[in-house]
């Protein structure tokens, strides 16, 4: 199936933009999974892409709606970039990540990978993410490969302290059993969190133990779609030092805010700053 994306579209920019962590290059396509769906696309030529996936491609003419919703098509990505023109680092950053795309996962495993993700190096996360995936998920069989769907909460469960240790998760092994625990009560509603506003989504998240302002505002914009939320993590931090005098230069922008925050977080991992 042929598709056309006339907007800011780049797949190589949308794996390495440090969102999700298991996007991968398969026989020339990029891979994406959410859930138990999977979609393979690869760029043709000009807004021509070409798809393969869980979907019956002889019976559908566009982009299943999961996936519009996933890659935020909706939004206008290359009118946001113009929101940066006066701002010489920004501006620069938005023309480095053009193609970035804010994608909207799901929130659990999102919650799952971001506790991971502390204090580790993106193929740490990536390793230790396929690994849960391919101990506690189910098997998906695709054209091309065998896919493990990342466990469901109640899947999850089963999952020990030592088990998780074992699999590299380290010290935060008790923090994915808090939240497997909180969410298989139903303490923990994540469906519930999507009637919230965005400073009550943030506090709600972190009475999961383990999780912080920078993980909550994380999930908050990559499984939620609050693009206001402009997580601060270490290379942030370093870019509010460096060109903002230690203030965060994103808030300004309102719901483009964690759009910004991606440009700045791409431009600096990816362009060796002297931060």
């Amino acid at each position: 199936m042929i598709i056309n994306i006339t907007d800011d579209f780049d797949l190589t920019k949308i794996m390495n933009s440090g969102q999700a962590f298991r996007i991968a290059e398969v026989n020339g396509y990029f891979r994406f999974i959410t859930g138990s769906d999977i979609i393979y696309i690869k760029h043709i030529e000009g807004p021509a892409y070409e798809l393969s996936g869980t979907f019956n491609d002889t019976c559908i003419k566009a982009l299943p709606a999961t996936w519009h919703d996933y890659f935020d098509l909706s939004r206008d990505y290359a009118s946001i970039r113009k929101l940066a023109s006066l701002d010489e680092f920004l501006r620069n950053a938005a023309d480095c990540g053009k193609g970035i795309r804010i994608l909207k996962q799901d929130p659990f495993e999102c919650m799952i990978t971001f506790i991971i993700s502390q204090r580790k190096s993106i193929p740490s996360i990536k390793s230790c993410v396929e690994a849960i995936a391919k101990k506690y998920g189910a098997p998906m069989e695709t054209k091309f490969e065998t896919v493990y769907r990342f466990p469901t909460p109640e899947e999850l469960s089963i999952a020990t302290e030592d088990e998780l240790r074992e699999l590299k998760t380290g010290y935060r092994a008790p923090y994915i059993i808090d939240a497997v625990r909180r969410v298989n009560s139903g303490e923990l509603n994540l469906e519930a969190l999507t009637d919230l506003n965005d400073e009550d989504l943030i506090e709600v998240l972190k009475t999961v133990t383990g999780i912080g302002d920078k993980v909550a505002n994380c999930i908050g914009l990559f499984s939620y779609g609050r693009t206001g939320l402009a997580p601060v993590d270490t290379w942030i931090k370093k870019i509010m030092d460096r060109f903002y005098n230690g203030k965060n230069p994103f808030l300004k922008y309102g719901d483009a805010a964690g759009i910004m925050q991606q440009y700045a977080f791409y431009y600096a991992v990816t362009s060796k700053l002297k931060l």
